[in-house]
């Protein structure tokens, strides 16, 4: 069975950091393409960042360029998120998700697990 668990979630105030951590198992990981994304109250999930098997292809929405690091160790079967600045406007429940080869993809409909989900909330 898959399992996507995120942690590392909290509250900061504007300008902080916080890094998310999301620990998979049941899949083949080396071969599964990560991804973050995010719900505010009220919206629609929104794409973050996603990365490739080996880490080479990285892509990133344009509210988060710049100051989002997305990463991985395949060895640990873990995948980070690095959020500098934060914003109010990053306020969200962050979501690690999965699918198994293929390229980065930032369309949510293409990832096939996801995990629970950890609550960011950046004070202004």
């Amino acid at each position: 069975q898959v399992q996507l668990v995120e942690s590392g979630g909290g509250l900061v105030q504007t300008g902080g950091s916080l890094t998310l951590s999301c620990a998979a198992s049941g899949l083949t990981f080396s071969r599964s393409v990560m991804g973050w994304f995010r719900q505010a109250p009220g919206k629609e999930h929104e794409f973050v960042a996603t990365i490739s098997w080996g880490g080479g292809g990285i892509y990133y929405s344009d509210s988060v360029k710049g100051r989002f690091t997305i990463s991985r160790d395949n060895a640990k079967e873990t995948v980070y998120l690095q959020m500098n600045s934060l914003k109010p406007e990053d306020t969200a429940v962050y979501y690690c998700a999965a699918y198994l080869f293929g390229t980065p993809e930032t369309s949510r409909s293409k990832y096939g697990y996801w995990g629970q989900g950890t609550q960011v909330t950046v004070s202004s």
